[in-house]
């Protein structure tokens, strides 16, 4: 008879302390399982300026706040309106009214998150661009989120960043933002998706596994348990010892390789070996460095746009471990691929089959880390790489990839690219083409309820060029511009923050892959499309 355990002793009590999560681990739960503690820990070194304190802008900062960023800034000289109070939930109605914005919003977003700091700046954005002493204090921002800014200070602000946008704490990632569109730069980014299982090129402790396994010997039990990856490469290097060395390329052969997988089973509910047949695709999927990758390994590093022989600071590092990762792949002591990460597949097999293949793969993993940093000092001994970072880029080695933004404006500057996204992406085009010629003509200093059709199109016209025809969908996009030119209504710019804090989420935290060229956002036709 079992009695229900009364007291436990101190160790006990303490072990049960101490494996309990923390207040932060439980706020932030289900974040971390999405960017992990390093995701967690750029979120809150962050620091983040937003231009604006408009409906939109306040959206997009709930969405920032609560996952917890470090700190953000509203940079904002306009007074609360009767239409403010009207359209933003973060001020507080109409005893707003006529009192700063960025005033009135900084302390309702604060109580969202008590662990994010904000501040509220009344200066206008073209007053602090006028000083070198604003332009630095723009630039040691990690993001930089803009609200309908006229095109003039948007061009100069953009410049600004993208010329030091290597500069801030995380990257200096700068996000541009205009009604229903947003494109910023980024400089890299890291995304974390299925690895090579090595089946091609299996490493010594995985060869001989497989090649040593005696099928006949195993008894019904056991046979049931060989792990896929284990089934593959046996199978694969018995293939090749029958086919001159060669895999299966035709079709045919391709068949008759399953069918040889499917024939090994003993029993008919052989999991494994089925699993076997279907991820037998691998084998001639697999490559030792994929195209998109090998691409980036002659890539020059950006210049300085103020000096085109000087490298921007932060990008040296990242192609030097590209050069490695060539190295790597050339080296006669490594094994002529991308290297190997420890992560493995869920599979049928059991407990004590997973952990010795999951320890083969960690071990050959550790081997081949040492082996590029050993590279990497030894071809760059004079660029300093936290050991953090070497890791994770090796762990990410497969699946790199290295973005490089536009300035904001570049395109529409550009009539030969415009006149391609027209006829590639008519829709998206046509509504990115009303979208700026409204800014230009809001630059310009029309009055909104001066803005109408025919001075729209004319704009777009002139953006593209008078020999290009413009797209029947123009006049839609046209249309709802002249009917509510600034409307910024509560439930699009929910919509909006919610869209342009998770891309800025992905740029903080430098995990998945966002949005590159300009994001053009329709919800009257609910659709979304990238161009440029």
């Amino acid at each position: 008879m079992m009695h229900k355990q009364e007291a436990q002793d101190i160790e006990q009590a303490t072990t049960y302390v101490q494996t309990q999560p923390d207040n932060k681990t439980r706020r932030y739960d289900r974040q971390l399982r999405l960017w992990a503690a390093s995701g967690q820990a750029a979120l809150e070194s962050s620091r983040v300026l937003v231009i604006s304190a408009s409906a939109t802008s306040t959206s997009i900062l709930k969405n920032l706040v609560l996952p917890g960023i470090g700190h953000f800034t509203i940079l904002d000289p306009a007074k609360v309106t009767p239409a403010d109070a009207g359209n933003n939930f973060f001020l507080n109605g109409h005893a707003s009214i006529g009192k700063s914005r960025a005033e009135e919003a900084v302390p309702l977003l604060k109580e969202l998150n008590e662990s994010v700091d904000g501040a509220a700046d009344t200066r206008s954005i073209e007053e602090v661009l006028e000083t070198n002493e604003g332009r630095e204090w723009v630039k040691g921002f990690s993001l930089v989120i803009a609200h309908n800014l006229n095109s003039q200070t948007l061009d100069t602000l953009s410049r600004l960043l993208l010329a030091g946008h290597y500069k801030p704490p995380a990257d200096g990632c700068a996000l541009l933002w205009l009604p229903g569109r947003f494109l910023y730069s980024i400089s890299r980014t890291l995304h974390e998706t299925a690895p090579s299982l090595r089946l091609l090129r299996p490493f010594p402790a995985l060869k001989e596994w497989a090649t040593s396994l005696d099928y006949a010997a195993l008894d019904p039990t056991d046979h049931g348990q060989v792990p896929f990856v284990v089934i593959l490469v046996k199978a694969a290097e018995q293939w090749k010892a029958e086919h001159n060395g060669s895999l299966p390329t035709s079709y045919a052969e391709k068949q008759a390789f399953k069918a040889y997988i499917y024939s090994l089973k003993v029993k008919l509910d052989e999991e494994n070996f089925e699993e076997a047949e279907a991820q037998a695709f691998r084998l001639w999927s697999e490559k030792p460095v994929s195209s998109d990758v090998a691409a980036l390994f002659d890539l020059p590093p950006l210049s300085n746009p103020g000096n085109a022989d000087e490298t921007i600071e932060g990008n040296v590092a990242f192609h030097a471990l590209l050069k490695t990762l060539k190295l790597f792949v050339e080296s006669p002591d490594g094994p002529g691929t991308l290297p190997l990460t420890s992560s493995l597949p869920d599979m049928k097999t059991d407990t004590q089959s997973y952990v010795k293949l999951q320890r083969m793969y960690k071990e050959q993993a550790r081997i081949e880390n040492e082996l590029f940093k050993e590279l990497l000092k030894k071809n760059f001994p004079d660029i300093a790489i936290e050991e953090a970072m070497v890791d994770a880029f090796v762990k990410n080695a497969h699946h790199i990839k290295l973005l490089r933004g536009k300035r904001f404006g570049a395109l529409d500057e550009d009539k030969a690219a415009l006149a391609s996204a027209l006829e590639i992406s008519p829709r998206e085009t046509a509504t990115h083409l009303a979208l700026s010629a409204l800014a230009e003509l809001l630059s310009r200093g029309t009055e909104p309820s001066g803005i109408t059709d025919e001075a729209l199109t004319k704009e777009v016209q002139s953006l593209v060029g008078q020999g290009v025809e413009l797209p029947e969908q123009l006049a839609d996009a046209v249309g709802e511009l002249t009917r509510a030119p600034t409307a910024d209504m509560p439930n699009i710019a929910a919509f909006l923050g919610g869209m342009v804090a998770q891309e800025a989420i992905k740029m903080i935290t430098r995990q998945y892959v966002p949005i590159v060229g300009y994001c053009v956002v329709d919800l009257v036709d609910s659709w979304t499309g990238i161009i440029g």
